[in-house]
């Protein structure tokens, strides 16, 4: 079921009757994604939560070569495959052009598919020359074994060099972004906007709702909360995807932090709600590890 005043584009990841995951468009595809996907840096929760996930919309998983959750992501989706937005990355590390290759090979042998929806850089490399990663991944597109290109924690400078370097579009970055960390208004979101590139926002809830609270945002945030009747959680991520171009990725652990990560789609927060959170949240950004 689509959400409501939008029409099922060709490539849309149907979800299943009755969920309520708003789609977004990747990029400059026809390809529809779901505003909330689920993340599995860290991940432990086995494969309930993600099952639990795609069958109330959530169907795009993103995981990666250095995470160590590929495999973990191909059990839950062994016979749902046809309904998932499969996401990986290469890691910095193997950005050479044979080692894209077979880190490509790697990660379809463990996520047990044929073809990576969306292969991703995670991050960029000082040593290799982006040339050289960008012709293996188009390598890959062409022998049918990647879908669609992205990048990961690229500024505005290195996207460009990336987008030059390509002969397929890079369709998403992805990168911190959160109500702590707003880093990326200054100048990458704004970018991505203006060029139609899908922001994955990945720690949209800083690693955890305790990173959240405290202060004028702590306040603000369970207030908005209360106000739209809704968890903080849910205000938090529904802030996040209400910026154009942006879906976000939260991890949840559990199918009872799915159910809640998942409702915070299909509605809109008040202008008066957004204000309030942006007034509250304009301080100094929360530092946290890299994904």
């Amino acid at each position: 079921m689509t959400p409501a005043g939008c029409k099922r584009q060709r490539g849309a990841i149907a979800p299943e009757r009755g969920a309520a995951v708003e789609q977004k468009v990747l990029g400059k595809t026809d390809v529809r994604v779901p505003a909330i996907g689920l993340g599995t840096w860290r991940y432990s929760g086995g494969p309930e939560p993600l099952r639990r996930g795609i069958a109330l919309g959530a169907t795009l998983i993103d995981t990666a070569e250095r995470y160590g959750t590929e495999a973990a992501v191909g059990r839950a989706i062994a016979r749902l495959r046809s309904r998932v937005f499969v996401a990986t990355k290469v890691r910095h590390e193997n950005l050479r052009y044979e080692q894209v290759l077979r880190a490509a090979d790697s990660s379809l042998l463990e996520l047990g598919i044929e073809r990576i929806d969306l292969y991703q850089i995670h991050r960029p490399s000082q040593q290799v020359p982006i040339a050289e990663t960008m012709a293996a991944l188009e390598m890959l597109v062409d022998a049918g074994k990647v879908r669609f290109i992205g990048v990961s924690n690229f500024s505005v400078a290195q996207l460009k060099s990336a987008q030059a370097a390509s002969r397929y579009p890079i369709v998403s970055n992805q990168v911190r972004y959160s109500l702590v960390n707003r880093a990326i208004e200054d100048e990458l979101l704004p970018y991505c906007q203006r060029h139609g590139i899908t922001v994955i926002a990945y720690s949209p809830l800083s690693r955890g709702l305790a990173n959240l609270v405290g202060g004028l945002g702590d306040r603000a945030l369970m207030r908005v909360a209360a106000a739209e009747g809704r968890s903080p959680v849910q205000v938090a991520l529904n802030w996040c995807i209400s910026k154009q171009n942006v879906i976000a990725i939260p991890r949840g652990s559990t199918v009872a932090h799915v159910e809640d990560i998942c409702a915070a789609s299909d509605w809109r927060l008040s202008e008066e709600s957004i204000t309030m959170l942006e007034a509250a949240y304009s301080g100094p950004i929360v530092r946290t590890e890299m994904a």
